[in-house]
């Protein structure tokens, strides 16, 4: 690597806090234990954060709690115009920040640049949210008195992101609680944690008063987790991770009745019919699939394709994974990074074996690349078995398989044919078509005839054991109030 570029990645990872941000100070964690940050090209450590304690977690969730009241009356519009200031700031430093997000999380530089943008996009979008907080006035049925309802922030809310959108995650969540007049404690992934440290700085800059946004980095989720979710202090538990986990919060917030959103697991279906426009579908196929290394929870997990094209379309599909090029995210044309860590990497390779073991055929990939990091070959399969575990469990890898089906109503049933409910693609150019098979489609989001949904404009979330509530659009920032209801007599 040259010594200019070195030179950068140090500086760009020095420029980041790496201390716990608790009622506008940057401080160490209680006992003063760090956390590795690794690169995962590289399997090198980058950093070393803050590793809070439980004590350090009811501290930040005290900070929260102490600035709300004065909080909830700051006006909206100068809520908003932090957040805008925001916006601006991570547009000006997107090579920076894409950078780091790079060296952390291991995609290449431009999917990373997109990321930047998209998470953007929600301080962006929540900034114009601000001020746009109403309620209503009306006639009792009566006629006697009025009916006054109006929204007011839920208070204090902990959001727990992951570790593949370090940036999105956080602003998406963090975006509505500003605008709603919420304050927050966010735990970022420990794998991830330079990103979210990153945003915080941002809007500390951007003037966020001190102990809205408080930030804790924790080797141990749980330890940190447990003593916030069980106090009463808090109002509002946000998510993004495993159904496993998930389910475990939820558990842990119905002690003291939490306001809850969950995005959690997926198994996208990929439909194609035979009347798509096959050149638009693997054009689709590779941005649903390969988006952020195929680590994403909107990853197309399945693809069903009508038999008639189904080899075709495989083939067709290999032939685009196998021009990839694999290596470490921050060199100039690389298309594909590293997996996460080793446990991802195992993961995916045994979902393949156990594919390859009951008569799926490879062609393309299929097996690691010795890189130095965590990577594993693009890789598309044909023949899928019905017992294949890829077919009912998350990838999260660049693995692609193909199944034919007969009929348009096994296409429907095999995608729905899972406990989750996140997102599915559908690719037919028959407009009756479309409309049966997206209502038919049991997700919370489905796109027809494009590989990529997410938009801070739409609501995002989905149904069964995918989550519950939405993040983004007009619904995301409802996440963050309570309804009031007054009842008026003259």
């Amino acid at each position: 690597m040259a010594v200019a570029a070195q030179s950068r990645e140090r500086a760009v990872v020095e420029g980041v806090p790496k201390r716990l941000l608790i009622g506008g100070r940057w401080v160490d964690a209680t006992g003063g234990k760090t956390l590795p940050v690794e690169d995962p090209a590289t399997r090198e450590t980058i950093a070393e954060v803050a590793d809070a304690t439980p004590d350090d977690a009811v501290a930040a969730l005290s900070a929260a709690h102490e600035q709300q009241a004065a909080w909830r009356e700051h006006p909206p519009r100068e809520r908003g115009e932090i957040l805008r200031r925001a916006y601006e700031s991570m547009v000006e430093r997107a090579d920076d920040l894409a950078l780091l997000m790079t060296l952390e999380m291991g995609k290449s530089i431009a999917e990373s640049k997109a990321e930047v943008t998209y998470a953007a996009e929600f301080f962006r979008w929540f900034a114009e949210q601000a001020v746009r907080i109403d309620g209503r006035y009306q006639v009792a049925p009566t006629g006697q008195g009025r009916l006054l309802v109006m929204k007011q922030p839920v208070g204090p809310s902990y959001m727990i992101t992951p570790w593949n959108f370090p940036a999105a995650m956080a602003t998406r969540k963090i975006g509505p609680a500003v605008a709603a007049g919420c304050t927050m404690v966010l735990k970022p992934a420990s794998l991830t944690p330079l990103s979210a440290l990153a945003v915080a700085q941002i809007l500390e800059e951007a003037g966020l008063p001190g102990g809205v946004l408080n930030v804790i980095t924790s080797s141990s989720s749980g330890d940190v987790s447990k003593p916030i979710i069980s106090d009463s202090r808090l109002r509002k538990l946000s998510f993004t991770g495993s159904t496993e986990v998930g389910r475990k919060l939820m558990e842990q917030a119905s002690e003291q009745i939490l306001k809850v959103s969950m995005e959690l697991g997926g198994n996208a279906p990929f439909l194609v019919f035979e009347d798509a426009d096959l050149d638009a579908a693997i054009d689709g196929a590779m941005i649903a699939k390969m988006r952020n290394i195929g680590e994403a929870c909107t990853a197309a997990n399945r693809f069903y394709v009508a038999a008639p094209i189904a080899q075709e379309f495989a083939e067709r599909l290999a032939d685009r994974m196998r021009a990839l090029k694999v290596g470490r995210g921050t060199e100039d044309g690389i298309d594909v990074g590293p997996l996460v860590n080793d446990d991802q990497l195992s993961k995916v390779e045994e979902l393949v074996q156990d594919a390859l073991g009951k008569g799926a055929k490879p062609l393309v990939g299929a097996e690691r690349m010795d890189l130095g990091g965590y990577f594993y070959a693009p890789t598309v399969l044909s023949d899928i078995p019905d017992g294949a575990r890829l077919l009912k469990e998350e990838i999260f890898g660049p693995v692609a398989p193909v199944k034919g089906f007969a009929d348009e109503q096994q296409a429907i049933r095999w995608a729905n044919d899972t406990e989750f409910g996140l997102v599915a693609y559908l690719y037919t150019r028959d407009l009756g078509r479309a409309m049966r098979v997206m209502e038919q489609l049991e997700y919370g989001m489905v796109g027809l005839n494009q590989g990529m949904v997410s938009n801070p404009a739409a609501p995002f979330g989905g149904i069964k054991h995918s989550g519950v509530g939405r993040e983004g659009g007009y619904e995301g920032i409802e996440e963050y109030l309570e309804t009031k209801y007054c009842a008026v007599s003259y």
